[in-house]
């Protein structure tokens, strides 16, 4: 099989599960099987101590049984090659770990390792934990093997985080906090999930065989079938908390109408009470600036980015963000923004754009609550 396939094959087996113990799991049977190790680890990193020492929280393994696990009985504290890949989060390949210097050895009953891989699970650029293998069964681990562990620790970073966020809206279920739960899928998990899907879509162009291409767009479709269904259950939950007259749904109902035109999916933040703040008639202006400005960067802006920002409070302030061509041409002179900026003075509010750096627009439209 060719080596991306199974890359690509490893990283759906990760992904298959949303229940973080099972995650964990997951990410060491099939790092084992990719690189024929005999056994295998994660460790997830807790808190430093106030000596600055950082130990192990968790030690999820393979290839160990319980009955084993539970006679050596404690976690590992992070000394030796372990404590080594947490100081110095890098790709660490050996091939007799007795022999490194800062190796100390095993504690009574462990059985005997002697070629080692080890690399680090990032999330956001922080690490989580580290990917432990030993034993590779046919010889000391290569290049290849570090290459295949690497990717599967990314890939471990999305899926850890993905687990993470599950539990989070698990939570949220149990008290009822519909809203919530809408507001966390629109904005981290179908922007996630976009994401995913560019990054699947420049893999496939990496690989020189039709076959993998093929399985490689067939996932990106897959997950944008799953963004439509995960905006219509947002609207499905915002519309029955709040009713269709809600601010936040009908904002969302907008943006999601755009999102074809636009080729991508926006960004939407809200900041404060909306909709207790924003009322029917002036949710009719806000709606009416907003669909101008969108408007606007899919005309002129050829933007890859939309970042969009309703904020309520003493003012109700709308923001749209875009990463395009700037202020060139004719963008930014148009009849429709000059009605936005007639419509914000008349509500006595203000509208202004201007460049962002290093490219794109900024455009502000505020005006006082009702």
């Amino acid at each position: 099989m060719p080596e991306v396939q199974r890359i690509l094959d490893a990283i759906f087996a990760i992904s298959s599960d949303l229940e973080l113990p099972a995650v964990l799991q997951r990410i060491v049977q099939v790092a084992c099987d990719q690189t024929g190790a005999q056994y295998g680890a994660v460790g997830v990193l807790g808190p430093a101590s106030a000596e600055g020492e950082i130990l192990l929280t968790e030690f999820v393994t393979e290839g160990i049984d319980d009955a084993l696990v539970r006679r050596i009985g404690h976690l590992p504290r992070g000394l030796g090659i372990l404590g080594l890949i947490i100081r110095e989060p890098q790709p660490l390949r050996l091939d007799d770990l007795g022999a490194h210097a800062d190796s100390v050895g095993f504690p009574t009953g462990h059985p005997a390792m002697h070629t080692f891989l080890g690399v680090p699970i990032r999330i956001r650029n922080e690490v989580f934990g580290n990917l432990y293998l030993t034993e590779k069964r046919d010889g000391p681990f290569n290049e290849a093997d570090e290459t295949i562990a690497v990717a599967l620790a990314s890939a471990a970073g999305v899926a850890i985080d993905n687990a993470r966020l599950h539990e989070h809206v698990q939570e949220l279920a149990l008290v009822h906090d519909r809203e919530r739960i809408a507001r966390d899928l629109h904005d981290t998990v179908i922007q996630r999930l976009f994401a995913t899907a560019l990054g699947l879509q420049a893999l496939s162009r990496l690989t020189g065989d039709i076959g993998v291409a093929d399985r490689i767009q067939a996932s990106v479709d897959e997950l944008d079938a799953t963004i439509r269904e995960i905006r219509g259950v947002i609207f499905e939950l915002s519309s029955s908390e709040r009713g269709l007259s809600g601010c936040r749904a009908r904002v969302l109902a907008l943006v999601a109408d755009t999102t074809p035109a636009l080729g991508f999916a926006p960004r939407v933040d809200f900041d404060g009470p909306v909709d207790t703040i924003v009322g029917t008639e002036l949710a009719e202006h806000l709606l009416a600036a907003l669909r101008e400005l969108v408007s606007n960067v899919i005309r002129h802006a050829g933007a890859t980015a939309v970042q969009i920002h309703i904020r309520a409070g003493l003012e109700v302030t709308l923001t749209v963000e875009d990463n395009g061509v700037g202020l060139r041409g004719t963008r930014g002179r148009g009849l429709g923004l000059a009605n936005l900026s007639d419509r914000a003075l008349e509500l006595g509010g203000s509208f202004t754009l201007e460049a962002d750096r290093p490219r794109g627009v900024r455009a502000v439209w505020s005006v006082p609550r009702e």
